[in-house]
């Protein structure tokens, strides 16, 4: 049985290990490197990387900045969502705020900050680290930390972002996370951050918040921010 052969495969009983799940970032010898398309906003990579015992392989994929999204919820726990056009699968996707880590040397919780305040004209008092992901990484090396953004308020008319291109007119909606986790499980809305954020809203309101982070905490998916914060 399937069952049977993945404990077979682990020297420890199921319930240690997955008290101990983690990642192991542990790089594997680069070769070679070099710049197979440079784009636009990102550029695909061709690695020749050393597996030891499994020989040496040749990988492409996108090397990407990393990302920064906020799951921002008033005092009615209602998530703030936008909805914006994505071109690659030509669709209006319901989303969270969020952006690239494209302003050298902009700390992560900053670029969560200004991104609330150009796509959702909100400020927050309260921040915390909600959950880290990598978005495809069999094809890329995105990083992307979703902030909890708390203690809302809007920004000044006079001082809001003035925005363009498919962010022009973006609508915007206050959703209750669980009504953002019926679209999720129904297949109404297909934004991977947007999942994630608000499952793990809901399971860490669920244990009382005691899962958050700081908003500086160590971020080791990430290949900028693995010695920290």
């Amino acid at each position: 049985m399937a069952g049977e052969g993945a404990d077979e495969r682990t020297s420890e009983p199921a319930g240690e290990l997955a008290g101990e799940l983690a990642d192991r970032h542990e790089a594997r010898p680069v070769l070679h490197t070099e710049t197979a398309l440079h784009g636009m906003v990102w550029d695909v990579v061709r690695d020749r990387v050393d597996l030891g015992e499994a020989g040496v392989v040749t990988r492409e994929y996108v090397r990407h900045p990393g990302a920064v999204a906020v799951a921002a919820l008033d005092d009615q726990d209602r998530l703030c969502v936008i909805q914006q056009y994505r071109h690659p699968v030509r669709a209006f996707e319901w989303e969270i705020p969020a952006g690239l880590l494209d302003v050298h040397g902009e700390a992560p919780h900053v670029a969560a900050a200004r991104e609330l305040h150009e796509e959702a004209d909100l400020v927050a008092s309260t921040w915390h680290v909600l959950a880290d992901y990598v978005s495809s990484p069999g094809g890329l090396d995105e990083a992307l930390r979703v902030y909890l953004a708390r203690d809302l308020a809007d920004v000044p008319h006079a001082d809001r972002h003035e925005r363009d291109g498919e962010e022009l007119g973006m609508p915007l909606r206050w959703v209750p996370l669980e009504a953002v986790r019926d679209a999720v499980l129904a297949g109404r809305v297909h934004n991977p951050t947007l999942t994630i954020a608000a499952l793990a809203a809901l399971a860490a309101r669920e244990l009382g918040w005691t899962t958050l982070r700081a908003p500086d905490a160590p971020w080791p998916s990430h290949r900028s921010f693995r010695s920290g914060g």
